[in-house]
């Protein structure tokens, strides 16, 4: 099963795909599965496919041993002529984010590697939050070090903060925010609690991340398939 760690130094990627319709999604799944169970692309580490919960669209979280990988993949004419044009008639967005691991929560000790797949059982959100440049780190450590009291959270399982580096479908700076809770019941309850009754440092992280953040887009996920280079 894939891992999520701060000393790993993976390029990170990803790829976060909407569509209209609960069919289409089933779709999605269908062929991003077998392009995860085909691949054998130079640096290609890992694949971890997501369904949509809240909202229809899928999430991949990849691990690459580097960008210049990446780029041959990108760069191939079976994804510019294939699995490109195969995505683009089922999603109404593509977003391709490429990112570093800069921040790791793990309940109940911080900092330890996280486990990534469908035997972890858990329900996971993910944010993207556009920034300006200049305030790309403020927000970063807003979403990471500054919440580290969510663990203590019930049903809090991890949290990893990703830092964007360069995007294709999505314009200007990002950081993004990657949960797993036990259940989704636990996820809404920490998500819908009155603002009043947060703890105080959940309301300064909040207030440094509204002052900084200038768009905030996710959704809910469950994780449906994985697979590392080697299996």
């Amino acid at each position: 099963m894939p891992t999520i760690s701060l000393e790993d130094k993976h390029l990170t990627v990803l790829n976060l795909f909407t569509t209209d319709a609960p069919e289409k999604q089933e779709s999605l799944i269908r062929e991003m599965r077998k392009i995860v169970d085909a691949a054998t692309y130079e640096g290609w580490m890992s694949s971890t496919v997501h369904a949509g919960v809240d909202s229809p669209g899928t999430a991949n979280f990849i691990q690459w041993r580097s960008g210049e990988d990446l780029e041959k993949r990108y760069s191939a004419d079976e994804f510019k002529h294939r699995t490109l044009p195969v995505f683009g008639e089922i999603t109404t967005s593509i977003r391709l984010l490429q990112n570093e691991v800069v921040y790791t929560l793990a309940g109940p000790g911080p900092c330890g590697k996280i486990e990534i797949g469908p035997d972890r059982e858990v329900y996971t959100s993910i944010t993207v939050y556009g920034v300006e440049a200049a305030n790309q780190d403020e927000l970063i450590d807003a979403l990471g070090a500054g919440q580290a009291g969510i663990v203590d959270a019930p049903g809090f399982r991890a949290h990893v903060v990703l830092k964007g580096l360069r995007a294709r479908g999505l314009e200007g700076s990002f950081a993004v925010s990657y949960f797993q809770w036990d259940t989704k019941e636990a996820y809404e309850a920490h998500r819908d609690q009155d603002p009043e009754t947060w703890p105080v440092g959940r309301q300064k992280a909040q207030a440094r991340v509204d002052a900084v953040a200038t768009s905030v887009d996710g959704n809910t996920y469950n994780v449906v398939h994985t697979r590392s280079a080697g299996e």
